[in-house]
C-alpha cells in the first residue's frame, strides 16, 4: 500500500505536467495565427525592401535602417512636401522682384527643411504605428515594425532630426520660425487621426501644404493671404487627390488592421469626389495666379499640369495597387509643370 501510494503522486505529478506542455504549445500556435502574414509573405516583403534600397545598399549596415526612418529610398514624399515650397517662394519672389540671389537661398534651404520635417514626421508616425504597421504587408518591414530600430533609438534619431530642423528655421527670417512651429501639432496628429477617423488625408494634406505659407516671408514678401490661401488650398485639395488614391494601395490589409482613410470611406465614389475636388484645385490654382499678378507662363503651364494631372485620374485603376503607385509617383511631375510656369515668369521678369 504504501509503495502504491507513492507511486500515485508521481503519476499525478506527470499528468499535470502533459497539459501545461499543451498550453505552450498552444500559445505558440494562437501567436501564429495571430499574424496576418504567412512565412512565403513575410520573406517577400523583406526581398522588397532589400531590392528598393537603391543607393542606401551602399550604406554601412548600420546605417541603412535610419536612412530608411527618413524614407531615404522614397524620394517622393519629400518631393511632394518640397514642390509647394518652390511654388510659394517663386510667386512671392515674383511679387516683390527679389534678386536671384535670395531665391536660391531660400530654395536651397527649404531642400534641406523639407527632407529632415518629412523624415521627422515619419519617424513620429513608425513610432506610433509600430502595432499598426504589423498588420500591413507594404509596412512590415519598416525599421521600428520589423524590430531593426528600437523606440528609444528612433526617439534619439528624431530629437536630432528636429534639432537639424529648428537650425533651418533659424537661418531664415523669424516670421518662419512661428509659422513653422505652428505646423508641428499637425504633423504629430497624422497617426492619431487614421485610427479614429476616415480622413487622415485632411491632416496630412495640411502638413503637404504649409510650406505655401512659409515660402512668402523666406524671401522677404509679406504673407499675402489673397495669394498664399488660395494657394494653400490649391495644394491641400492637390494632396487630398494624390493620397487619397495612395491609399488605396492598402485597403485590403487597412480593413483587417483597423487603419482608416478616405479609400475606405469613398470606396467606389473615390473617382468622383476626387474629380470634384480636382476643380476646386484648378479654381484655388489660377486664383492664386490672378491675385499675384502672374503672366503667360503659369497660365500656360498650370492648364498643362492639368490636363495632365485629370488624364492620370482616369487612367488609374483604383483596385490595382502597382497603379496607384504610379499615380502617386507621377504626381512629382505634375507639380514641377505647375512649378515651371511660375518660375518662367520669375526669370523673364528679373533678365527681360
Amino acid at each position: 500500500m504504501i509503495g502504491i501510494r507513492l507511486v500515485s503522486p508521481l503519476r499525478n505529478i506527470r499528468s499535470l505536467a502533459n497539459p501545461l506542455r499543451h498550453v505552450r504549445f498552444n500559445t505558440t500556435v494562437v501567436k501564429q495565427l495571430k499574424d496576418p502574414f504567412t512565412p512565403e509573405q513575410r520573406e517577400s516583403a523583406r526581398l522588397a525592401r532589400l531590392a528598393n534600397l537603391g543607393w542606401l545598399r551602399h550604406l554601412p549596415e548600420k546605417w541603412i535602417p535610419y536612412a530608411e526612418l527618413l524614407r531615404l529610398e522614397k524620394p517622393v514624399g519629400t518631393s511632394l512636401l518640397l514642390v509647394p515650397s518652390f511654388w510659394a517662394i517663386t510667386m512671392a519672389s515674383y511679387s516683390i522682384a527679389a534678386p536671384l540671389t535670395t531665391f536660391l537661398y531660400a530654395t536651397s534651404l527649404f531642400s534641406v527643411g523639407a527632407l529632415v520635417m518629412r523624415g521627422a514626421g515619419c519617424i513620429i508616425n513608425d513610432m506610433l504605428d509600430k502595432d499598426l504597421d504589423n498588420k500591413v504587408l507594404r509596412t512590415v518591414e519598416r525599421p521600428i515594425a520589423s524590430g531593426r530600430v528600437s523606440r528609444n533609438q528612433a526617439f534619439t534619431f528624431l530629437a536630432s532630426q528636429m534639432f537639424i530642423g529648428l537650425g533651418v528655421l533659424l537661418s531664415l527670417p523669424f516670421e518662419c520660425f512661428y509659422l513653422g512651429a505652428l505646423s508641428l501639432p499637425f504633423i504629430s496628429l497624422y497617426p492619431l487621426f487614421k485610427r479614429f477617423t476616415y480622413y487622415p488625408q485632411v491632416m496630412i494634406s495640411i502638413c503637404f501644404s504649409w510650406g505655401c505659407l512659409l515660402g512668402f516671408p523666406a524671401v522677404g514678401a509679406p504673407l499675402d493671404l489673397s495669394i498664399a490661401g488660395p494657394l494653400f488650398f490649391s495644394n491641400f485639395c492637390w494632396s487630398m487627390i494624390y493620397d487619397s488614391i495612395y491609399a488605396h494601395q492598402d485597403k485590403e490589409f487597412d480593413k483587417t488592421a483597423g487603419v482608416k482613410s478616405t479609400a475606405l470611406v469613398w470606396k467606389d465614389n473615390t473617382k468622383k469626389i476626387v474629380n470634384s475636388i480636382f476643380v476646386v484645385q484648378a479654381l484655388s490654382f489660377f486664383t492664386a495666379g490672378f491675385m499675384a499678378n502672374m503672366g503667360l507662363g503659369f497660365y500656360s503651364f498650370g492648364a498643362y499640369g492639368f490636363y495632365r494631372l485629370f488624364n492620370r485620374i482616369k487612367q488609374t485603376d483604383l483596385d490595382n495597387p502597382a497603379s496607384c503607385w504610379f499615380f502617386f509617383t507621377d504626381n512629382v511631375k505634375t507639380g514641377l509643370y505647375f512649378w515651371a510656369g511660375m518660375l518662367v515668369d520669375y526669370l523673364m521678369l528679373l533678365f527681360i
